[in-house]
């Protein structure tokens, strides 16, 4: 019998950050940073003002030199290989920039000819990041009249006629109102289904939870917590509540399900119950298949939704580096 194949291995991580530090003179912005992103990931970087996320971002983008320590893209080295990292990412500041002379169609042009692509491709390219940002119709339109979510869009158009693998979007949501927040969230869920890893800063914590695969909250130039949002959850011992509305209620059943060993609290209400859960040690599907051996004919069954901003303030405590 012939021996096992050996297991194989996992592919390299796209970024890894080893021991980063970034000074400004005296002050020290970013200490000590060290994190690896997977490829087809979004990543979630949470922290206050001034707590190191742009400075970071913008030694992936290699805008800015480590003053100690290592970052990589791509298994290129961010400061001894610049221009071959430049060409894996996409880098979205958190302001759009002056192109007030130009039409959206125009100022993709012009960024397609400093990503030296070719002129013969540079129309149907144009036309294809257009489609995918929905902004087909404004290819004529001043960048100027554009409203502050269309130059978000016409923003991460550009970043994306070089095909990157790796897009860094610094705070992409900042100042667009609900829909054009929604439209970006879910501009950023259909480029993940095309392959793309991302980056992206925000504040509105309850948002990078819907569709982040990892989180890393930052504070002080430290990562305070890296993980997916289950494991963060898991080590802060958050509980989740879960609605549970019975056809047929009673003290009795109540109790029951207050005793089962997960549970670690119920609230009676007026017409439903709040179960405290401990879901790092039972699942919500376990809860509910618990009721119904319990005996539990169930009308309403709705877990809240974990809150990221709960596990922020647990975190940290509002320092800045």
């Amino acid at each position: 019998m012939s021996d096992p194949a050996p297991p194989l291995d996992s592919p390299p991580p796209l970024v890894s950050v080893e021991k980063l530090d970034v000074h400004y003179g005296s002050t020290r912005a970013v200490k000590d940073l060290s994190f690896t992103i997977s490829r087809g990931e979004i990543f979630g970087f949470i922290g206050p003002n001034g707590a190191g996320k742009t400075s970071t971002i913008k030694v992936l983008a290699t805008l800015q030199r480590p003053s100690g320590g290592r970052a990589n893209v791509a298994g290129f080295d961010v400061a001894t290989h610049p221009e071959m990292v430049r060409r894996k990412i996409g880098y979205m500041p958190d302001f759009f920039g002056v192109y007030d002379d130009l039409t959206a169609g125009e100022y993709l042009h012009f960024f397609a000819a400093a990503y030296r692509i070719p002129s013969g491709k540079r129309k149907s390219l144009i036309g294809d990041v257009l489609a995918l940002t929905d902004l087909t119709e404004k290819h004529d339109a001043p960048v100027d009249g554009l409203s502050r979510g269309m130059k978000q869009r016409l923003s991460l158009a550009r970043v994306l006629l070089h095909d990157p693998d790796l897009l860094l979007l610094d705070e992409p949501a900042s100042g667009l109102d609900p829909r054009a927040r929604i439209e970006m969230r879910e501009l950023l869920k259909e480029l993940q289904g095309m392959g793309k890893t991302i980056v992206v800063s925000s504040h509105i914590l309850h948002e990078l939870a819907q569709f982040c695969s990892h989180i890393g909250i930052i504070e002080a130039g430290r990562m305070v917590a890296n993980g997916s949002l289950a494991d963060i959850y898991r080590a802060l011992n958050l509980r989740r509540t879960v609605h549970v509305q019975f056809a047929n209620p009673s003290p009795e059943l109540n109790a029951r399900i207050r005793a089962l060993p997960h549970v670690a609290g119920l609230d009676e209400q007026a017409d439903r119950i709040a179960v405290q859960l401990r879901e790092d040690e039972f699942a919500v599907e376990d809860l509910l298949d618990a009721i119904h051996a319990l005996g539990g004919r169930i009308r309403m069954f709705q877990p809240d939704a974990m809150d990221m901003e709960t596990a922020f303030m647990k975190l940290t405590e509002g320092r800045t580096a």
